[in-house]
């Protein structure tokens, strides 16, 4: 990843540090040394496992949600089926196949994957060519019609600013480089220029984060929900209520490693604050409904239920797939720290496993 180290150091020389945004961007996007352009990162092999590798009953139970908020919509026939990070297409053939005995479900919707990976695009082809799919470098490349859409950890991986408390006044939170460093290891955080924004006071040494980019594309998103009416199903790790710090972390071969080491070697993330994207969709003319944690939300969704009509089918399965269940429900697990945010149309009714506008 030298190619991609030396021409962020050689920025860093030109224009001075980066704001992370700027570095994230490059590190998972950059058209050639870029993280999510140059690899499958899922998986055994890769460098995280994501729920749909867990068990095929996560895309299962978001697959009957969508059909089902597609019938609360009143069953348009020209519905746009839409995935933001499909990966391998493992959630979406789940999905699918869970809801091909919905009538008219997928005679009425079209295939919709936003992806920039040119490898996953392959994987992406081999699971759901059968379905037609168009791919999209971005949102705005969707036509116009009713939305249904899932994303999942997706909003984690968008680029964030951070701003750090120090001296009375936040300041933004940049990327410089040490001098006299190792090549390699020289990228190192800096204190920036004062916030061009409002925030409450902090203690020294206090980090906040911003999400621009998350921000945006919620609002195209919900805008998108105000105009032509649908639904969106949004699970990621993060916070309900704000809560702020240093969330900024690195994956390389399933453990943690140094984000500011070798950028374009690994998965950068950073938690989803729900609250604010609950806001931005509001702003935007759509309704939000949650955050409520994955165990609950799949655990009304009827995760029991399929484990055991699973386990009946292939018994010798069933330890397995009470280990899936564990893993994607439990306290000490995924269901506490990844949340489920929905988004309808206006006026639309409550989707299934919500019982509360945020």
């Amino acid at each position: 990843m030298s190619g991609l180290a030396d021409a962020l150091r050689a920025e860093i020389r030109r224009t001075g540090p980066l704001p992370l945004a700027r570095y994230m961007d490059a590190a998972l996007n950059d058209p050639t040394h870029g993280y999510y352009r140059t690899r499958d990162p899922l998986g055994a092999a890769g460098d995280f496992v994501t729920a749909p590798e867990i068990s095929q009953m996560f895309g299962e139970l978001l697959g009957v949600w969508l059909a089902y908020s597609w019938q609360q919509m009143g069953s348009p026939g020209d519905a746009l089926l839409v995935e933001l990070g499909p990966g391998r297409g493992t959630l979406m053939g789940d999905a699918l196949r869970a809801t091909q005995r919905v009538p008219g479900f997928h005679e009425s919707v079209t295939l919709h994957l936003v992806e920039t990976n040119p490898v996953l695009r392959r994987a992406q082809h081999a699971a759901l060519g059968a379905f037609n799919p168009m791919w999209h470098d971005r949102i705005a490349n969707l036509p116009p019609g009713p939305l249904l859409l899932v994303a999942n950890e997706f909003f984690d991986a968008l680029p964030i600013d951070q701003y750090i408390f120090t001296k009375g006044a936040w300041h933004e939170r940049r990327i410089g480089l040490k001098e006299g460093g190792l090549e390699g290891e020289d990228f190192v955080f800096t204190v920036g220029p004062p916030a061009d924004r409002v925030f409450p006071p902090g203690v020294e040494g206090a980090i906040r984060e911003e999400a621009p980019a998350g921000h945006a594309m919620l609002r195209q998103i919900a805008t998108r929900l105000a105009n032509f009416g649908g639904a969106a199903i949004i699970v990621d790790y993060g916070t309900a209520n704000g809560e702020t710090g240093d969330s900024l972390q690195a994956m390389r071969g399933h453990a943690r490693h140094d984000p500011l080491f070798e950028p374009g070697s690994a998965d950068l993330t950073a938690h989803v604050d729900f609250a604010s994207l609950a806001a931005a969709a509001r702003q935007a003319g759509a309704t939000a409904f949650g955050p409520i944690e994955q165990g609950p939300f799949l655990e009304t969704l009827g995760i029991a239920h399929r484990a055991d009509v699973l386990s009946k089918s292939d018994p010798t399965q069933s330890g397995k797939i009470g280990l899936a269940v564990k893993r994607l429900v439990s306290p000490t697990e995924m269901g506490t720290l990844f949340k489920a945010l929905a988004l309808t149309g206006p006026q639309q009714p409550t989707p299934p496993g919500f019982a509360e506008k945020a």
